[in-house]
């Protein structure tokens, strides 16, 4: 097992995890997020790997997650030989949903299994969550399968991507392949996902940090055999995992907003002036977008928009082409 890491030690792996704030003295909706990688995990068949999973979950439990991601149908990654289709889908009801059912009870966190499982005769490589308690909130399917697993009898999921409420906000799931198309990722955003989690067998580079700017919700990737890493709503890397650390730990804070810098920036100093040290501005100068970020446990990033009449990205643009829909002659 490689050594930890967490979001503030990312590239020299110290002794011990550095710790994360109390949770009560963390912002209201500041979320800890863990991801792992598996580059470094071998093993000879699926109840090996699921004890090498574990141990590198209980490494991570020292940061406190509130979530903890793991890679694509982690059970027959990086194994000796796999398991028929059907004998890997039966692995999820009969050994890592009990155990793992535990672990999230155990250290109140909620969990992202992905891995095969089988509904109504079909086999889906899947993402399954599990709530604080270790209860099944639901699993979201593969929607673009690979010519491979098709030929193996893994059955493409429907179109529309679920999301799921946590205590911290709403989540989503997209899986290694479905990176190549937009739909999914889209619907996320249509359902008002703020962290998207995508499990996958390869690490998709940039792409991962596109997603995340262009739907402005945070990306969360864990990957077989490149670094997993956590990008905040502008694709900004948290984190990232190396040869040094095969998990990273980092909070996000989702009391934020990403809007367009021109028109609003003329009333970012009346905002700045007023909130000083409880709010946090940055401007991307080049894409013009604009984040703003509460800092304070008082202060609610949609009063101050309301207050300084102030619209998301999303918001502006859809009003632009209300507007523009208007005026078109063809």
């Amino acid at each position: 097992m490689g050594l930890s890491g967490s979001a503030f030690a990312m590239n020299a792996a110290p002794a011990k995890p550095t710790p994360p704030k109390p949770k009560e003295k963390r912002l209201p909706r500041e979320v800890w997020v863990a991801t792992v990688s598996a580059a470094g995990l071998r093993a000879d068949n699926s109840e090996k790997m699921l004890e090498q999973t574990l141990e590198l979950m209980e490494e991570t439990a020292a940061c406190a997650p509130d979530i903890i991601c793991l890679t694509e149908t982690f059970p027959v990654a990086n194994i000796a030989k796999r398991p028929p289709l059907q004998e890997a889908a039966a692995v999820w009801w009969e050994k890592v949903l009990p155990r793992f059912s535990d672990f999230a009870n155990e250290n109140n966190c909620y969990l992202v299994c992905p891995l095969h499982t089988e509904e109504k005769g079909s086999v889906y490589n899947s993402a399954a969550f599990l709530d604080r308690s270790g209860q099944l909130l639901g699993r979201y399917h593969k929607i673009h399968t690979t010519t491979d697993e098709s030929g193996r009898g893994v059955v493409a999921g429907p179109l529309d991507a679920p999301v799921f409420e946590t205590d911290f906000g709403i989540v989503g799931a997209q899986i290694c392949f479905d990176i190549e198309w937009r739909d999914g990722w889209e619907k996320l955003a249509e359902k008002n996902a703020e962290i998207v989690f995508w499990p996958s067998a390869f690490g998709g580079g940039k792409m991962v940090n596109t997603r995340a700017w262009e739907h402005q919700y945070a990306v969360v990737s864990s990957t077989r055999k490149s670094p997993s890493k956590i990008c905040d709503l502008d694709g900004t890397q948290l984190a990232v995992t190396s040869h040094w650390n095969d998990w990273v730990c980092a909070p996000i804070n989702l009391e934020k907003a990403f809007l367009h810098t021109w028109p609003f920036v003329k009333r970012f100093p009346e905002i700045q002036a007023k909130y000083g040290k409880e709010i946090r501005i940055t401007n991307h100068a080049d894409e013009e977008w604009s984040i703003l970020e509460s800092l304070s446990a008082d202060l609610r990033i949609a009063d101050v928009m309301k207050e300084f009449e102030l619209v998301s990205l999303r918001e502006h643009l859809a009003e632009a082409e209300k507007v523009q829909c208007s005026c078109r002659v063809n």
